[in-house]
């Protein structure tokens, strides 16, 4: 992970990039292209800010005809092409080609029906998260997947991650909350899977589509799920000593078959930079902060909070405090919700990774975080989707000190390699996109790749969508017979650092 190779432009290209910019420019008049280095510059990068790249150009269409019609020009003429929305992508999913076009889905941004008898909602792709329950809270509703980034990340680029949220733990993520989707393939075909109905026949092309992260299609439509609001939630804050007391409480809840709306975890670092942040009146001198929300019936609610309680006290709590309001229970989570932006505030620099682990894993996870953290120097802030297994290590580092980028990209690396290592996966919403693609030899072997790419040929067979993503080492598909995966780091030095 401490390069990254993105193809650049050949001659020919370059010559043909009139002659391309005029085609789109035809299929998406009016503001619809934008081909000027100054203009392209808000695209360059993602959330993944260690890398930029200008894009070739950027299409901006506004129906479902101009997609299909750019798709099958890029198609026709061998121009690959990226698919983005709010550019929210923590792993560089959306990162732009020097050879490729970016198409922007953010005009594409229209609640197109609320169907509250199905409790189903149909939405543009570039439709954000909150304004999805925004659109339908009216009547006591809401999506359930959440994400931090909620109030700017959009719909399509969920399904592209199969994004989670705080409250995924007992909802579930984008996958088991989405019910259908309209994608455009590569060719300009445009086909539907799945509907508002709660299953479908044949293959679940649906959730293959769901976390594919552009590399199979572009989604145009998306219905998904809505629930109705819990007629009570409540949230308790339980402070620990230790890091490795909040990890046994997590699990200890779990196993006692308690699953709560949301569970979430921070340590000494985050939580002092959540409070200064908010002010969300978290214990500054825990080492270890639980947010721990049950819903349901008020009885039933009450009823878990006394247990979370007696099992907190077990595992050695020092500070128990119950949301007493609605405001105040939207005050806890203010602060995690908050904790990357926060963070941004003691560090000039952090590097965010995802993975995922058993929950039982979280007390030794934790501890070899902190011995990692002694050996790079760097120091880490933890904030965890604790209830599933999702951690969020931010790695403070400093872009203007030399090799401290790189040193914060192997200790990532590292984190990585542990979660696998302990019976889990190299992501658990973030994706793979080029942030983990080299590492995808670390969790699985080469018939297992070779196998992920003919899903990838048979969805895209020139391996246009998105190419450089997710595969260390993309074959034709011809040549998936004799595909070799080169394990290790490779020297992508190509595209400039921030």
């Amino acid at each position: 992970m401490s390069g990254l190779m993105m193809p650049k432009p050949d001659a020919a290209t370059l010559e043909r990039r009139d002659e391309i910019v005029r085609a789109l420019s035809a299929i998406v008049p009016g503001e619809g292209v934008i081909s000027g280095e100054t203009e392209m510059r808000p695209y360059e990068s993602d959330g993944l800010t260690a890398y930029r790249q200008l894009p070739f150009v950027v299409v901006l269409p506004e129906t479902v005809d101009q997609v299909s019609r750019v798709l099958r020009y890029c198609y026709e003429n061998d121009v690959k092409v990226v698919p983005r929305g709010a550019g929210t992508s923590l792993s560089g999913g959306a990162l732009p080609l020097a050879d490729g076009v970016l198409m922007s889905m953010m005009k594409f941004n229209q609640v197109l029906e609320i169907d509250f008898a199905n409790r189903a909602v149909v939405v543009q792709p570039g439709v954000t998260n909150l304004g999805i329950t925004r659109a339908v809270e009216h009547e006591g509703f809401y999506y359930a997947p959440d994400p931090s980034s909620q109030i700017a990340c959009s719909i399509g680029g969920n399904i592209a991650e199969n994004s989670g949220g705080v409250h995924s733990l007992k909802y579930g993520l984008t996958t088991n909350n989405v019910l259908g989707l309209e994608v455009v393939l590569i060719t300009g075909e445009v086909i539907r899977m799945g509907g508002k109905h709660l299953d479908s026949e044949g293959y679940d092309m649906l959730a293959l589509m769901t976390g594919s992260e552009g590399l199979l299609g572009v989604v145009t439509e998306v219905t998904v799920r809505i629930l109705r609001k819990p007629e009570t939630a409540r949230a308790l804050l339980v402070g620990f000593a230790s890091s490795e007391d909040g990890g046994q409480c997590v699990a200890d809840v779990i196993a006692a078959g308690i699953i709560p709306g949301g569970m979430e975890m921070m340590d000494k670092p985050a939580i002092h930079a959540a409070e200064a942040f908010v002010n969300a009146g978290y214990p500054l001198d825990a080492e270890a902060l639980l947010i721990v929300e049950l819903d349901g019936p008020e009885a039933e609610v009450d009823h878990l909070l006394e247990r979370v309680e007696e099992i907190a006290r077990a595992n050695k709590s020092t500070y128990l405090r119950v949301s007493t309001s609605e405001e105040e229970r939207n005050t806890f989570w203010a602060g995690r919700k908050a904790a990357f932006p926060a963070v941004g505030r003691i560090s000039p620099d952090y590097y965010c990774m995802d993975g995922t682990i058993p929950r039982k894993a979280l007390p030794r996870v934790l501890a070899r975080m902190r011995e990692l953290s002694e050996h790079y120097g760097l120091a880490v802030a933890n904030v965890f989707h604790a209830g599933d297994g999702n951690l969020h290590p931010l790695i403070l580092y400093d872009a203007n000190v030399p090799g401290e980028l790189e040193k914060a990209e192997d200790f990532g690396s590292d984190i990585l390699r542990l979660c696998v290592e302990v019976g889990g996966v190299l992501t658990g919403e973030h994706g793979v996109g080029v942030e983990k693609r080299d590492l995808m030899p670390e969790m699985f072997n080469e018939v297992d790749l070779a196998q992920q790419m003919r899903v990838k040929c048979a969805f895209d067979e020139k391996q246009l969508l998105n190419p450089g993503k997710v595969f260390p080492q993309l074959r034709r598909c011809a040549e998936l017979g004799r595909m070799h995966i080169h394990k290790g780091k490779l020297p992508f030095p190509d595209i400039p650092r921030f």
